[in-house]
């Protein structure tokens, strides 16, 4: 099943990033084909895989200068790198009309050619956001197993209902990554408890244990994979993209 799916958290710091780069190499790595898009002005994902494009990136195609062109990170896995112009990018798409599905008309053409197209989302409710989930068939919330996890949670979904009722019907919650999680702490285990009571059903089992490895990949320009194929987060990222797989 192909679908567009946004990574999104309004609250940073949260592992969105690394779950947008990871989740998809994971994908990469179960044969599907996948395309990044980084819709973050602070391009972190670009960053951390190493990939710049002054010329062509999410920014000269949603103010319609080009179009997008996807750049290789590993053969099945693409990115549309972002750049600090997007910072600006709210302002100057705001006068324009139907603002909110620029970038799904942007993405049409592309559905057809990748098995999951993965968005990282800015870590704002803007309109960058909006357009995000405007384009996405669901969205995934990476949440840390942290006692302030669940702040500012009920604006996000606030504004997932109101884009399911106004703009996009068939936009759902795709479920909540738990990040930087370790077993060994009562606190930990009590947030995860939380989450999963908030969020009945819609948690990946698998968890993102706390591991310095994934810190350390994006400095190499690396997706952990690649980086330590055998670390703790190169093994719960892979496990989370099977789970992804098999729900539909």
């Amino acid at each position: 099943m192909r679908k567009v799916i946004a990574i999104s958290n309004h609250k940073g710091g949260v592992g969105k990033t690394t779950t947008s780069i990871n989740l998809g190499a994971g994908l990469n790595k179960q044969g599907k084909k996948v395309l990044l898009i980084d819709l973050d002005a602070q391009a972190n994902l670009s960053q951390s895989l190493n990939i710049s494009d002054e010329e062509n990136n999410i920014y000269t195609a949603l103010i319609g200068k080009t179009k997008l062109q996807p750049i290789e990170v590993i053969p099945g896995l693409d990115i549309i790198p972002s750049t600090l112009d997007l910072s600006g990018a709210e302002v100057e798409l705001s006068g324009e009309p139907g603002r909110e599905f620029i970038l799904r008309e942007l993405l049409e053409p592309m559905r057809g050619k990748y098995d999951y197209i993965l968005i990282d989302s800015p870590p704002s409710l803007g309109l960058l956001t909006i357009n995000a989930f405007t384009s996405s068939d669901e969205v995934i919330i990476p949440l840390q197993a942290q006692y302030l996890a669940l702040q500012g949670l009920t604006k996000l979904m606030e504004v997932i209902e109101k884009i399911q009722k106004r703009l996009n019907k068939g936009l759902k919650l795709g479920g909540v990554v738990i990040t930087q999680y370790d077993s060994r702490k009562i606190l930990n285990r009590d947030v995860v408890d939380t989450i999963e009571a908030h969020f009945k059903g819609q948690v990946f089992k698998t968890r993102v244990r706390d591991n310095i490895a994934l810190a350390e990949a994006p400095a190499q320009g690396l997706d952990i994979f690649r980086y330590n194929a055998k670390s703790y987060g190169a093994e719960d990222y892979l496990e989370i993209s099977k789970e992804l797989i098999k729900r539909k």
